[in-house]
């Protein structure tokens, strides 16, 4: 074989492993899925899109999540929350457009911490670019709940707003939102 084509079957095979590696084949792929959850509330479209790893019989909060070290709630890259309009997260204004979110548990207390970075990678934590933090409600679910899920939710009784939820094990954190007017 000639040594520009023996270089060039070479280039051809190495693409085709490289193909096949990011399509998931040989072991190469991601073991959590992502996905994304989207709502349309008081006029914004709100969506989370994260990586949902499963328990698989791993303690999750204080085990492979440890407290007291800011985490990203998710998997691969990092959550991300976009608006299509102005939000108040309790006491966070939050202007439009996509943050990375990270939370940082203890075994009480979690807060939530919203980016002003768009996107990032789900280990480093840009502490630099926090736009603000806030305390998330929390309690304690009778049934764990295997993958990680986050949701969005219209307030039931009507009034403006809702909520964002995370749940995971046993536990739900979740934050009051409005739509800034």
């Amino acid at each position: 074989m000639r040594p520009a084509i023996a270089v060039l079957v070479g280039i051809v095979v190495l693409g085709v492993i490289a193909v096949s590696l990011s399509a998931g084949q040989f072991g190469g792929g991601r073991r959590s899925p992502h996905e994304s959850v989207s709502a349309k509330i008081d006029g914004a479209t709100m969506t989370i899109e994260y990586g949902r790893p499963y328990m698989r019989g791993r303690t999750i909060f204080g085990g492979l999540v440890p407290y007291q070290i800011v985490w990203c709630p998710g998997a691969d890259a990092a959550t991300t929350l976009d608006s299509t309009r102005p939000l108040q997260l309790g006491d966070l204004a939050v202007p439009p457009g996509p943050h990375t979110i990270w939370i940082l548990p203890t075994p009480d207390v979690w807060t939530l911490i919203v980016s002003k970075e768009p996107s990032g990678f789900h280990t480093y934590y840009p502490s630099r670019s926090d736009l603000g933090r806030l305390q998330l409600r929390k309690r304690t679910l009778t049934e764990p709940v295997e993958q990680l899920t986050f949701a969005i939710a219209k307030n039931p009784d009507g009034s403006k707003g809702g909520s964002i939820a995370m749940t995971w094990e046993t536990t739900e954190v979740s934050v009051p939102f409005t739509v800034a007017q």
